[in-house]
């Protein structure tokens, strides 16, 4: 029998399982147990999610030789560079800040352009966040579950689940959130990496959308696929397996702080090749933006349009300039980030989880001493 590791008699009592129809939690229970954990990692987390950002974005220039980012104390731009990396006509003398590492990228961050900086993009994290979580989380949910009663309905249902299922649910869920919230994803990543207002953004934008059209708001779908579907299929076939390693069925908060933690560190680590691709992508759509200013998208002399490259050449180059190193720029802070990020998440979700099971168990418990306490009555008044 599964462990309940809750701490309630009354959880133990019934020994039920959470994914019961009858006391199994709804969809909108599982939007708020998401909401709060989402808030929390938000905030908490924006400024490594910035570093992270930075970091990768100062190689830029070593991989296109298109644009330069430079800081001018208050906000990055990109201006064009020559084929040998020289700036255009339009740049200050004053080289961009270069950061050496995690620790000097939050000490320069903070002396040169403010504290407040590190929370630079946090109203989108937000809009980005929210919907996010609460798509990913639900989706999981319902597709863990259906995928489980249609294994235990040809199986049977004392069979034990196979390490397959979390990985199908975590993927499928996976792919649906990044679908319906890629174009948020491309505006996050620019504000943070450039410091942009929301109307440069919107500007940006919406050249953007002249020069690839509709299609252009999934630009980095690709690399963002490759590194998040694989990123859900190890975090919740290792988190699960954690769960059945040590026979638990309804977590504590402690355990699944533990767990998402060890789980996220491990899913991160893998993937980091290609959340630096993904970042490099959806950082060049300024491109558009500089070069559409000049006139190239009009086929102006002397301007070379942006050209978009795919997420396996972009790989290589980085790698050509950088080798395994640039591949995996940004690690410290990505685990540092993604590792607690994902042990809130998911201690905030099981908790939420449990409140709510709880809440649905006491609730069907009522219902049926009602109806139990009504029957009596009825065959009191008929004797």
């Amino acid at each position: 029998m599964a462990r309940s590791h809750q701490g309630s008699s009354g959880l133990a009592a019934i020994g039920a399982d959470m994914d019961d129809s009858r006391f199994r939690i709804r969809p909108y229970q599982q939007i708020l147990s998401s909401c709060s954990g989402a808030l929390v990692t938000s905030l908490f987390m924006t400024p490594l999610d910035v570093v992270k950002t930075r970091l990768q974005a100062q190689q830029k220039v070593l991989i296109s030789n298109k644009c330069y980012l430079y800081c001018n104390g208050l906000m990055d731009h990109i201006c064009p560079c020559g084929p040998n990396g020289t700036l255009g006509p339009t740049a200050p003398s004053k080289r961009p800040l270069h950061f050496n590492g995690t620790i000097d990228a939050f000490t320069k961050i903070s002396r040169y352009e403010g504290v407040p900086s590190l929370w630079s993009g946090l109203g989108p994290t937000l809009i980005l966040a929210l919907p996010t979580t609460v798509i990913y989380f639900v989706a999981y949910e319902q597709f863990r579950i259906r995928l489980k009663e249609l294994y235990q309905r040809k199986k049977g249902r004392d069979a034990e689940l196979p390490i397959w299922l979390p990985l199908l649910a975590g993927s499928s869920a996976r792919v649906l959130a990044v679908t319906i919230v890629n174009p948020l994803e491309l505006i996050r990543t620019k504000m943070q990496s450039e410091k942009l207002s929301y109307r440069e953004v919107g500007h940006a934008f919406r050249s953007m959308l002249r020069v690839q059209g509709v299609l252009g708001l999934w630009k980095g779908f690709f690399p963002t696929i490759l590194r998040d579907v694989p990123f859900s299929g190890i975090y919740w076939t290792t988190y699960e397996s954690i769960k059945k390693r040590f026979n638990v069925s309804q977590p504590t908060f402690a355990f699944s702080f533990a767990s998402g933690a060890i789980s996220g560190g491990v899913a991160a680590f893998i993937t980091v090749p290609f959340d630096v691709v993904k970042t490099h992508q959806q950082i060049a759509f300024g491109e558009q933006f500089l070069y559409a200013q000049n006139g190239a998208d009009k086929g102006a002399p002397g301007k070379k349009p942006f050209k978009a490259i795919g997420t396996f050449e972009t790989m290589g180059r980085i790698f050509q300039m950088n080798g395994i190193r640039g591949l995996f720029a940004g690690l410290t802070p990505r685990l540092v980030k993604v590792a607690p990020a994902c042990a809130i998440m998911i201690a905030s979700f099981e908790y939420g989880k449990n409140f709510f099971y709880r809440y649905n168990v006491q609730r069907y418990q009522e219902q049926k001493d009602k109806a139990l306490a009504a029957a009596a009555a009825s065959d009191a008044g008929t004797v």
